[in-house]
């Protein structure tokens, strides 16, 4: 567990350990949960799909293509345990596949139009 006080931020670094130097990542998903167990219902979406969705989330550059770091603003869920869990998906891409997951982006799904 890693302690941090409501309204602090959070830093968080992720770390690719190969020892090929041409992977990079990509923080494509990353949701908060009272609980550890569930991930879908209940939860506060801080990324998705490689879109921002916290407006106190950041990232920060590294000289490096492996390491990816990130901030948010820490927060409680209302009535429930003061404990926050994370669950953060990355895609590892080749550097400059400007095709890859990597390159694309923030990737808003479009919505379909409903027949009467």
């Amino acid at each position: 567990p890693y302690y941090v006080g409501i309204n602090q931020d959070l830093y968080i670094q992720a770390f690719l350990d190969s020892s090929d130097p041409s992977l990079q990542l990509f923080l494509h998903t990353c949701v908060a949960s009272p609980t550890p167990h569930n991930f879908t219902t209940g939860t506060y979406t801080i990324v998705k799909n490689g879109c921002v969705k916290d407006p106190t989330f950041a990232t920060y550059h590294s000289p490096y293509r492996h390491i990816l770091r990130f901030k948010f603003r820490a927060f409680q869920f209302i009535r429930s345990n003061p404990e926050v869990y994370l669950q953060c998906e990355l895609v590892v891409c080749r550097a400059f596949d400007y095709s890859s997951r990597c390159y694309q982006g923030c990737v808003q799904r479009s919505k379909r139009e409903a027949d009467s």
